[in-house]
This record gives C-alpha cells, structure tokens and sequence, in this order.
C-alpha cells in the first residue's frame, strides 16, 4: 500500500478517456458512449505530451479508459510510447470484437501492465442485459483466458446496481474461480446514463461492504471500492471490533495485500480531486469521471498546474468544506464520502454522502453549526 504521497503535490491515479466511442451501451455508462469517435479528440502527438506529463508528475497509476480505448487506431502506438517513458499503463477495453486474442498480444508487446475488464453478471443473461450487446460476457471470459495465457494480469471490474445486487454472490463466486489480480468494485453515481433509481440504498452498501470484507479474508485477489469511499470507514471498525474481541489471541485480518504487477495500491483517503484526477477525450480535467465540474483543458493548461492549484481541486482537498454529518464525522479524513455522488443527487459537490448510514458521534450537537 502506497502511504507516502502528498495528495497536494501529485495524484495516485490519472485516468484518461481516450475516446467516447464503444459498440456497447451500457445501461449505467457515465460517458453515454457512441459508435463514432469524436474529430475533438485529443490526438496521437496532444496523447504523448498528457504521458509525459503523468511520468513529470509521478503518478502511480495511468489508466487508459474510455468509451473504448481499441476504437483508436493509435492505442498501441500510445501504450509502447507510455512504457519506453516508464509510466505502467492500465487499459480498460470494451468486450466487442476489437478485443482479439491478437490485440491482447500485441498489448502485451507493446507494454501493457495490466488488463482490466467489466465484470456485472456471473451469467451471460445478467451481464449482456447489463451491456445490451449480446456475446459480452463470453468475450469477457475469453480475453481474461487469453491474458493470463500470456502472462498479463487481470483486474475486473464491477459496478453495483439494482440490476445485478441480487447476483452478487454469484459474481464472487465466478470471481474466486478465475486468475484475477484485483476485483475494483464501483458503487453507481446517477450520472450519464446512469439513474438514481438503479442506485442501491444506504443500508445495502452496508450490506455490500460485509460481502466484500468476508470475501478479501479468504480469496488471493486484492479488492477495492470505487465512488464507496466510507467502506474505509467500514474496513476501520470491523477491523476495530475484531482487535477488541480477539483480545490478542487470534490474527486479525490483514490490510489490503497489493498486486503483484507492481501497480500499487491506493493509500486511505483518496477521493475525486484528492489524489485521483480524469482527464476527458477532449483535454477537460475532472476531479473524476463521475464527477462533471471541469477544473480546466490539458491544451490551454498543463495537468500539473490544474491538479495542483484550481481553486475546484484545492477545494475538494480541503475536508473543511464538507457540509452535513460529513463535516463532523470522525472518519473524514480518510473517507470523505463520494463527493459526484453528492453533486450528482444534490447539486453540492461538498453535501453530505448520500449513501452512508453512519451517523458520526459530532453531529448531534453541531447539527445546527454544520446544517449550511
């Protein structure tokens, strides 16, 4: 686990849309995604200055997302040019006939370090429904096979929605029998495509966080939430109890044990604009992909100077400026609640989690200090 990095100074993680095209149409897509790529995209030469500034900036995670990065004809290019520069690439690749076992491969020649792909049903009934392309799923299987054939390692990814909750142990199940390195778990922000009714209550985040707590004590693969940034808070007081029941005489659970790619492993308090930063396909640098207030444009400014010094970002690191029961909760530091999925239900980027059922020990008497 990485726990030296200055939020203030460099982010962990640097995610760029490369394009919004994709040939699926995911029921939840954050970017509404479309067939056709974009004339404003960033282009190949604008693509190797953003590298070079992640490698400037010594960020541990580079993540080329999209839409559907294989939708560029320059991604191969892109991926070797960011490895001879040093900097270790994630790819997130949409399950659409683009994704070959040749295109796995020649990643892999290219520099590649890790795979990442969308995981939302342990059946092809559930995750076709959830990708509206059918064939998604077996494609999916297909190119994790394919990777670990040739020795790239692979991330799932999985995104929690009324669709697929009832599914969940299922998903874990067809997890635990695949050679996977992380399982990146995303909670729903009503944004694109995405709406709140699919969004899950507070107590069934709860609900979900005991899954996923029992599920990393005994499988091999690392696990980790994304826009859930109070299962910490979760992972802290079961961790806590555990300590005060076993009274020193049983082993407590074990932190989060990293990956074995060397991408590291994020440090507690990550959050949108507080050590991870997006970058859209047309150069605007978000806070995160779920999170739409723009800080700035990469071809006006350079990356560094808007993560470091837009009055937006300063903000968001300032946990000060959190309102609510979120203000004055005990774990802000280190969670902070997910400040899109505030924005995206209330319109504040600093309200309250929506989705928390904790109710912090200060509240009550600062309700009325802490009600703006």
């Amino acid at each position: 686990m990485e726990t030296r990095i200055d939020f203030n100074d460099r982010p962990f993680i640097v995610i760029w849309e490369t394009t919004q095209a994709c040939d699926l149409a995911c029921v939840h897509c954050r970017a509404c995604a479309q067939p056709s790529r974009s004339a404003l995209e960033l282009d190949t030469e604008e693509a190797k200055r953003l590298i070079d500034e992640v490698r400037t900036l010594g960020a541990p995670v580079f993540v080329l997302t999209g839409g559907d990065p294989l939708k560029r004809p320059d991604i191969f290019e892109l991926v070797e040019y960011a490895a001879a520069q040093g900097v270790r690439i994630s790819l997130t690749p949409s399950a659409t006939p683009l994704l070959t076992q040749e295109a796995i491969r020649r990643m892999k020649q290219c520099g590649l370090a890790r795979l990442a792909l969308s995981l939302d049903g342990p059946s092809a009934d559930v995750h076709d429904a959830f990708r509206r392309v059918t064939g998604s799923y077996k494609r999916t299987l297909d190119a994790v096979r394919w990777a670990r054939e040739i020795g790239v390692p692979v991330q799932m990814n999985t995104t929690i929605t009324r669709h697929n909750l009832e599914h969940l142990d299922s998903v874990i199940a067809l997890l635990e029998r695949l050679d996977i390195v992380l399982w990146s778990v995303f909670f729903l922000v009503p944004t694109g495509r995405g709406t709140a009714i699919d969004l899950i209550s507070a107590e069934e985040f709860e609900r979900v966080f005991e899954r996923l707590y029992e599920t990393s004590r005994r499988v091999s693969f690392d696990i980790k939430s994304t826009e859930a940034q109070h299962y910490r808070r979760f992972l802290i007081q079961r961790r806590t109890q555990e300590k005060r029941d076993a009274k020193g005489n049983s082993p407590i659970a074990a932190l989060p044990h990293g990956t074995s790619d060397g991408i590291g492993r994020a440090p507690r308090g990550i959050n949108d604009g507080k050590g991870f930063v997006f970058i859209s396909h047309v150069g605007e640098v978000f806070p995160s992909g779920f999170l739409p207030v723009s800080a700035g444009n990469i071809r006006k400014q350079s990356l560094t100077e808007l993560y470091r010094h837009s009055p937006l970002f300063l903000s968001l690191r300032d946990s000060s400026q959190l309102k609510g029961k979120c203000r004055v909760c005990e774990f802000r530091e280190v969670c902070g609640g997910s400040r899109a999925r505030a924005y995206a239900l209330t319109g504040d980027v600093f309200a309250e989690e929506p989705c928390c059922v904790w109710k912090p020990a200060g509240r009550a008497q600062n309700a009325s200090k802490y009600s703006a």
